[in-house]
């Protein structure tokens, strides 16, 4: 009769507080040895309720509030809710004001990836590379506060157009900041992808399977990085990306190594777009007359409108009963597929070592969790 052989593992807790993900998150793990084998994310650490507060906010109070569904990369909350209230309340942004948007929407995209490469890289002990990330997000963070008057949260954008103008010389800084993150691209490629030790810790580790990341709601640069190209701004247009050239980066091994590619791609791809929005941006107002906040009503409706973030497709599903203030608001965001589902399916079978990377690597953002 043999002895029956009790089963141990090592249990890990990683989060609330941990830098493998941008943000509070928790992850609980169960490894043996070397290898976990069962997988559990546990969000919860941030503000949550969003979509409700939203149903207790008249219209133009929850402007400053949706900034903050993800923190890296806050404007394209800000263009949704916008895009959405004008769309029930049957008026659009002036000319301008949309070109506007897109511009900063690229601007936002641009300091997510560069956080983004940084955070990767820590990840897997490349400090360097989290310090210049850090550092030259700063020079898209100095235009930010130029235009908006915050660095982070901005609350430019409203139902109606954006709070105000291009600042004096502002696009001539804007162009020589441009410049100036373009010739660092290939510092970047030296230190992160032609980097021995990068491609040996990225190359083929946390591969994501095409079928599986159609089957399972993957979006965004993940999506595109396991070999399938949609993009929201090219395959359903909103605000100018139709009268933009620009292209869209895909790669097809799906693994740590592609999703940062196309990261990096896109930064290169922003600044293009950027680029031809100064060169085309119209002159005009970009606001409409704002109404009484206090007595704005919204006629009944409901719409569902979308962008693609640096993190994926976010949507918002808007809907009005007329009154003073939204009836509900519901927040797509990709976080809760990538950070829950794809992130468990991922972790299991990995190397405790990957783990930090292997968060990092999918971008997530958690507020929209617990939005």
């Amino acid at each position: 009769m043999t002895a029956k052989v009790e089963e141990r593992f090592f249990e890990y807790f990683i989060g609330p507080q941990h830098p493998g993900i941008s943000g509070n998150f928790s992850v609980y793990l169960k490894a043996v040895g070397d290898t976990i084998i069962e997988a559990e994310a546990r969000p919860g650490y941030l503000h949550r309720g969003f979509e409700k507060l939203m149903e207790v906010r008249r219209w133009l109070q929850n402007v400053p509030m949706v900034c903050r569904i993800c923190v890296p990369d806050p404007d394209p909350n800000e263009v949704l809710y916008a895009m959405g209230a004008e769309e029930l309340g049957g008026f659009e942004a002036p000319p301008r004001a949309k070109w506007i948007r897109t511009m900063v929407l690229e601007m936002s995209r641009i300091q997510a990836h560069l956080f983004y490469l940084g955070g990767i890289s820590g990840a897997l002990g490349l400090y360097t590379v989290g310090q210049w990330g850090v550092g030259d997000r700063d020079y898209i963070l100095d235009r930010f506060e130029e235009l908006t008057g915050a660095r982070v949260y901005h609350i430019y954008t409203q139902p109606g157009g954006v709070r105000r103008d291009l600042p004096q010389g502002f696009k001539e800084r804007l162009l020589e900041t441009l410049d100036y993150l373009e010739r660092r691209m290939p510092d970047y490629d030296k230190l992160i992808f032609d980097n021995a030790v990068f491609k040996k810790r990225t190359i083929g580790v946390a591969v994501l399977d095409k079928d599986w990341a159609i089957d399972h709601g993957v979006t965004g640069p993940n999506l595109r990085a396991s070999g399938v190209k949609y993009d929201i701004r090219r395959d359903d247009p909103y605000l100018v990306y139709d009268q933009l050239d620009f292209n869209i980066p895909v790669y097809t091994d799906g693994d740590m190594y592609a999703r940062a590619l196309v990261r990096r791609d896109e930064i290169l791809e922003s600044i293009k777009i950027i680029r031809q929005v100064l060169k085309m941006m119209p002159e005009g107002p970009v606001m409409i007359k704002p109404p009484n906040p206090f007595t704005w009503r919204i006629p009944a409706g409901d719409v569902f409108v979308r962008v693609e973030s640096s993190k994926g497709e976010f949507g918002y599903y808007m809907v009005s009963d007329g009154g003073i203030k939204p009836y509900r608001v519901h927040v797509r965001g990709p976080s809760m597929t990538h950070g829950i589902k794809v992130l468990e399916h991922m972790l299991k079978g990995a190397r405790v070592a990957d783990v930090s990377a292997i968060m990092f690597s999918l971008d997530v953002c958690p507020p929209d969790i617990d939005r």
